[in-house]
């Protein structure tokens, strides 16, 4: 590192660790990690945390579905020119991109996804969902919060931010592929690494998990369309019983996991949806059933699509029926898994340490589950991580895609901490790197 950097680099950290909590700040290893201490500090003090709180709430009482978050998108960008924080607007339909810093390199995004679920809310409280059947069940409530908190600290020291933020506020998550929408709309241009938070009712608050690759699986749909002929169910020889024939398919369909896949390259495969028939006694046309696929590697997930179609489609003809097949639903993509890189990793276990006590930050198994993230995680560097939210003297938190489910607001300082802390010193690490060709900047600033 050359003395001007250096010099640089020391104006920046005093400058961030001038804050009235900390004590006398140093280039030393105990020096920077009082950054995200501070930082959490900030989000804790009543008025950040009051304005969050509220902030959450509006968005719980008014859920949008993928696509349609217009008010939601109206509230953030109300709260962005309050704070003046340029941004663009729409992207992705409602999306919003906001920019804090200089508008140069190094960028870094940090993302909140914005829609809501479509079910009935049946927790009753002061702040219940107004909209008869949607319902915030996953957290995305929390998670505009949290960046737009994240979003006022960064501003306050906007001035010694030696590169660019960038806020993603993304629609459409909740299968919809939002995601790659926003990177066909060019939102990760010259980022150099994203990162992205899930609240968590499992884990206890002031904790954090995660771990370094697979970490979320690539999910797919298939819906199949089982045809034979119908008839009186008391002369069942004068059909062709599609039901028969749809059991049937479900049995083999087990199969590709317990019999064909290697035990240990996990995979899934369930059919949750079978419907034929309406009456006791008539054998229908047709039968429609579907389901969802999983796996962590894309030569798997290949895979396992082919031979779904033609468990599918050659069962079906054993039983004298056909079967057309078709996968995800309205030209929907595929969501790949969710990997986390390894560089980022390390980088999330330092700042999330110095901010909850490395004994908090946890490391976890994959799950078979999916999010939409993993588009940006495919294209630069990402990191995606669950945020504890857990806390036993206020009651049992519901899993994510319950009615019932809670968010414990008091983590939404965590969060808002975490998003700040793990841009603002990745920014400050990169500082030491040769600086990338002009006119990688972004005007908007």
């Amino acid at each position: 590192m050359g003395f001007s950097q250096w010099l640089s680099l020391t104006f920046i950290f005093h400058a961030f660790l001038s804050l009235p909590i900390s004590s006398e700040p140093s280039l030393s290893p105990e020096g920077l990690p009082q950054i995200p201490v501070n930082f959490l500090e900030l989000a804790k003090r009543p008025e950040v945390f009051d304005w969050m709180v509220g902030i959450r709430r509006k968005i719980h009482e008014n859920p949008e579905l993928g696509f349609q978050e217009f008010e939601t998108s109206k509230l953030i960008r109300a709260e962005l020119d309050q704070m003046g924080i340029p941004y663009k607007y729409p992207v992705a339909e409602t999306g919003v991109v906001g920019y804090i810093g200089t508008g140069s390199p190094p960028f870094v995004a940090i993302r909140a996804d914005m829609d809501a679920l479509a079910m009935q809310e049946s927790v009753e409280w002061e702040h219940k969902s107004k909209v008869p059947g949607k319902m915030h069940a996953c957290g995305h409530d929390a998670h505009v919060t949290m960046l737009l908190g994240a979003a006022k600290i960064l501003q306050d020291h906007r001035h010694v931010i030696q590169g660019t933020v960038v806020l993603v506020f993304q629609p459409g998550e909740e299968g919809h592929g939002g995601a790659k929408k926003m990177l066909d709309d060019g939102v990760l241009e010259n980022v150099d690494a994203i990162f992205g938070i899930h609240v968590s009712a499992s884990r206890p608050i002031g904790t954090v998990a995660s771990r370094p690759g697979p970490l979320l699986a690539g999910s797919g749909f298939f819906e199949a369309v089982i045809s034979g002929k119908g008839g009186h169910a008391a002369i069942p020889q004068h059909t062709i019983d599609p039901i028969l024939a749809a059991s049937n398919v479900i049995v083999s369909l087990q199969h590709l996991v317990s019999r064909e896949a290697d035990p240990l390259d996990s995979q899934v495969v369930t059919v949750a949806k079978f419907q034929g028939g309406g009456a006791f006694n008539v054998i229908p046309d047709s039968v429609t059933i579907g389901g969802t696929f999983r796996a962590f590697s894309k030569e798997t997930f290949i895979h396992l699509k082919q031979r779904i179609e033609e468990v599918i489609t050659k069962q079906a003809s054993v039983q004298r029926c056909n079967a057309t097949v078709t996968f995800n639903d309205n030209g929907q993509p595929f969501f790949p898994a969710t990997v986390n890189n390894k560089d980022l990793h390390v980088h999330f276990q330092k700042v999330a340490g110095d901010i909850l006590g490395t004994q908090n930050v946890l490391e976890m198994q994959p799950l078979m589950g999916s999010e939409d993230f993993a588009f940006f995680a495919e294209v630069i560097p990402g990191y995606f991580f669950f945020l504890g939210m857990k806390n036993e003297t206020q009651g049992r938190f519901e899993s994510e895609h319950s009615p019932y489910f809670r968010v414990n607001e008091d983590a939404l300082p965590y969060g808002a901490a975490l998003h700040a802390s793990l841009a603002t010193t990745y920014i400050l690490e990169k500082q030491s790197k040769p600086n990338p060709p002009k006119g990688s900047s972004h005007d908007e600033l």
